[in-house]
């Protein structure tokens, strides 16, 4: 017999999920949470990462105990807007390959796509070199937190890696090692080119190039 004066936590847990309070309150958090992103990102854009919290908070119109009650620092930050701008970069990569049937030209979209963003003087391209040196200065102290922000595009690029394998257009031999492989040689050819003086000549060429290559690596039929 249950004992209707002794509820489970379960239950408990269950009626403080339908709580309105709850729902409001977490609505108010990821609605403060997504300004302080989003403020950080134009900040980005305008000056690099040459901003400090104070003058963030000031432009996201926030405490600066809200900040800290999200966000142990700065860097905290950082890594949360390049997992955010991660994901929607994948979202939008996603939703572009939807409309390409071939497998093969699948993969190449998401090995070059990425690359799209070099050069770009928009505000998509404008926080490229921002992101470049920053990645390297989170890897050092966050470097799990680091690779699961970027597993997104790894994970889209793998499972295209294996539809391809199983339409036989590719032959890869180990679509878990071998996507990842490709990830960590485009961010070295985007962190090279990040910097370059001039790329609008030549980025064609380089990525058709690294196509060429990973198409070879990844065991596609000669064209």
């Amino acid at each position: 017999m249950i004992d209707a004066s002794a509820p489970s936590e379960l239950w408990v847990e269950r009626a403080v999920e339908r709580s309105a309070a709850v729902q409001r309150s977490r609505s108010r958090i990821a609605n403060q949470v997504r300004l302080m992103l989003d403020t950080a990102r134009r900040l980005i854009i305008e000056k690099g990462g040459d901003f400090t919290t104070q003058e963030l908070v000031a432009e996201a119109g926030v405490a600066l105990q809200t900040f800290y009650r999200y966000f142990a620092s700065k860097d905290e930050l950082l890594l949360a807007v390049i997992g955010d701008g991660m994901t929607e970069a994948c979202d939008h990569w996603a939703a572009a390959v939807a409309d390409i049937p071939d497998p093969l030209e699948r993969v190449r979209f998401y090995i070059t796509a990425p690359l799209e963003r070099l050069g770009d003087d928009s505000g998509d391209g404008a926080g490229v070199g921002f992101i470049v040196s920053t990645h390297w200065h989170l890897h050092r102290i966050f470097p799990t937190e680091l690779a699961e922000a970027e597993k997104p595009f790894v994970e889209l690029l793998r499972a295209e890696v294996r539809g391809a394998t199983d339409s036989g257009a590719l032959q890869s031999q180990n679509p878990e090692w071998e996507a990842w492989f490709i990830v960590e040689l485009l961010r070295s050819v985007y962190h090279y080119y990040a910097y370059a003086a001039q790329i609008d000549d030549d980025m064609n060429a380089v990525k058709e190039n690294l196509w060429q290559f990973c198409r070879t690596a990844l065991g596609a039929p000669r064209a």
